[in-house]
């Protein structure tokens, strides 16, 4: 019998080779604290969608980890993102969700601060100050580099952090199967209504996990199934195509993304779908068309859950969702969930689809319900002396993935397990957890951009 772990984390946590990991990554509250400097600090973080912010002084309220930060855009149009602190005694500076502004004031000294971060108001400051403060030097803190892509807002605090669309590498196609219209052109998404949030009594690496592509826990689910929440009131998902199409675990092993996808075969021809209601199936069936007649890079690809390495969960399809997984102590994590529509949906595509959101996820929905309870009595039985001696196993599949994995003309890329006969596997979660070891282990960037130091492909073959 193991006795538990002292301090924080060390390596052989996560071991791969035999698919155990400890309890300790979870309920440790060392290791929590140490993952906010070690993962957070140094990641590309989701902050928000240009369209919460579409005027010169919108501003947005978002988290990155554990930190309030403020997505803004300044009176010339450009973005930015800003820790939500005051440079002289650390208030929050913004305290609404959303809204527009000329300045950020801070409501403990007064101090405030210009839509471009600038400090423009020091109250006495030719009184007390004698006009001697550099106000250039005390700008609002700024995050070192910041991307948008399609609308939606990244950003690091590190500043050697390799570019945003280089940490998601060959991952950049399935974010993708959100951001892109439904007819295939780029870049058509936008927010739907708000922002859902709520607490869950979990560690936030349980739903990452699960997102990532966990298709053992349908058990959960049989109620929600039953009762049939679908689009057309059948099952959860509603779809015809599913039944032709390959199902399919990829995980990017550099990168720590994964998903679970579904390919569809070269001859597919579209199912009817949305047939209750006549205008909603008239306009899905007229952009699987226009897809069809312009293909691109995922023309034959259904998205389905995947996970964005932290903490950044895709669900591509109905509905279609961004969830953050925000750590809130080593106990607890606050879930952020943004839904997204075609920018040229009509209203009754809207409609439909705001209620459909609304029954299937979030604090409300029938599946994020089932979820919540798996994770919450999960992560309380793991806190106890004894069950923190005990690791989980992710034995499942172990050796069975496969590289340049192709199918009927297909080709995907990174580690592929084809579960349309295997039905589950456990090969993403350990590329998330083993991506979290690497940066809980690597003491720079430089050491977690493997794929920089790899020999290119002549190369190897010369060797």
């Amino acid at each position: 019998m193991t006795m538990n772990g002292q301090g924080g984390y060390r390596p052989g946590l996560v071991d791969l080779a035999t698919g155990q990991i400890s309890r300790e990554i979870f309920v440790n509250e060392d290791i929590y604290a140490q993952e906010q400097e070690r993962v957070f600090a140094r990641s590309w973080l989701f902050v928000g969608h240009e369209s919460q912010i579409p005027n010169p002084g919108d501003f947005f309220v978002s988290r990155m980890g554990e930190e309030s930060v403020i997505l803004c855009r300044d009176r010339k149009g450009a973005v930015h993102v800003f820790l939500n602190s005051c440079r002289h005694r650390g208030m929050k500076v913004c305290r609404y969700d959303d809204g527009n502004t000329a300045v950020f004031t801070c409501p403990y000294h007064g101090w405030s601060y210009g839509t471009d971060g600038a400090l423009v108001g020091v109250p006495y400051f030719r009184e007390a100050y004698h006009s001697e403060l550099d106000k250039a030097k005390w700008s609002l803190v700024e995050v070192a580099q910041l991307c948008l892509y399609k609308g939606t807002v990244w950003a690091n605090w590190d500043p050697k952090a390799p570019p945003f669309l280089e940490h998601l590498g060959d991952f950049v196609r399935f974010l993708d199967l959100i951001l892109d219209g439904w007819d295939g052109r780029e870049g058509q998404a936008e927010m739907l209504g708000g922002v859902q949030k709520w607490l869950i009594p979990c560690n936030w690496k349980f739903p990452a996990e699960n997102f990532s592509g966990d298709t053992y826990h349908n058990i959960s689910h049989r109620s929600v199934d039953l009762v049939g929440v679908g689009p057309s009131g059948r099952s959860r998902r509603d779809y015809g195509e599913l039944n032709v199409a390959r199902k399919l675990q990829v995980a990017i092993p550099d990168r720590g993304h994964q998903t679970i996808t579904y390919a569809l075969p070269k001859d597919h021809q579209q199912q009817p779908a949305y047939q209750n209601s006549p205008e909603v199936a008239e306009y899905f069936r007229h952009c699987e068309e226009e897809r069809r007649r312009h293909p691109g890079n995922n023309s034959r690809l259904i998205g389905a859950p995947g996970e964005i390495f932290p903490n950044v969960a895709l669900l591509p399809r109905q509905p279609r969702t961004l969830a953050v997984w925000h750590p809130n102590g080593a106990h607890q994590t606050e879930v952020w969930r943004f839904f997204f529509v075609d920018r040229d949906a009509p209203p009754a595509v809207r409609n439909f689809l705001r209620d459909y959101y609304i029954r299937y996820s979030g604090p409300a929905g029938m599946t994020e319900q089932d979820d919540m309870e798996n994770w919450n009595y999960a992560h309380a039985a793991s806190r106890g002396v004894i069950a923190r001696r005990y690791p989980y196993t992710y034995e499942m599949g172990i050796g069975h993935a496969v590289e340049n994995f192709e199918w009927d003309g297909l080709r995907l890329p990174g580690r592929v397990v084809d579960l349309t006969t295997a039905q589950a596997s456990e090969e993403p979660m350990r590329n998330l957890y083993g991506r979290w070891a690497q940066f809980m282990e690597a003491e720079s960037w430089d050491q977690l951009m493997g794929w920089r130091h790899a020999a290119p492909p002549a190369a190897q073959a010369a060797e």
